[in-house]
Order: structure tokens, then C-alpha cells, then sequence
């Protein structure tokens, strides 16, 4: 993804469209109701506890696209304190 992400970025700078990768951690989603495969379902439980909510990743967005026009931001990585690495 980034290196699709990084030429979409170097062909619409021309036409001064920003692209940003957000890179989040752990987000509460509906996700833990889409899957049956209980070892997939384990690990989402895992992750679930410590997830921070959805508002939180769309903050980043928020952030992301609020920047003035000679502003770009190129990437946000971002986890919830709880997680590890």
C-alpha cells in the first residue's frame, strides 16, 4: 500500500491533491461481527479490548485534511496507549 500510495502522491502533486496514509493501530469496528473463523475471532477479541474508538481514526482524518494547502501530510501512524509494538 505504501508504494501505490507514494506514486499516486507523486502523480496528483501536478494537481496539488494531497494523499495521506493512516496507519491505525487497534479501532473498535464491527468487524468482530463479520467473521465465523474462530481463530480470527480470538485474535479480534484481543485486539477489541484495548481498541480505541472509531471517532478516534476519523480525528486523524480530520487532522489530515484540515492542513493548509502548502501543508502534506505524508503518512499518521497511531495506536492506542494499551497496545503493544
Amino acid at each position: 500500500m505504501r508504494a501505490i500510495s507514494e506514486g499516486i502522491r507523486q502523480e496528483v502533486k501536478p494537481y496539488d491533491i494531497r494523499t495521506t496514509i493512516i496507519s491505525p493501530g487497534a479501532v473498535a469496528t464491527e468487524l468482530l461481527e463479520s467473521t465465523s473463523e474462530p481463530n480470527v475471532l480470538e485474535e479480534i477479541r484481543k485486539a477489541s479490548s484495548m481498541a480505541i474508538p472509531a471517532d478516534s481514526f476519523a480525528r486523524m482524518v480530520a487532522f489530515a485534511i484540515s492542513q493548509p494547502d502548502d501543508v502534506d501530510v505524508d503518512e499518521i501512524l497511531f495506536r492506542p496507549t494499551r497496545q503493544q509494538g
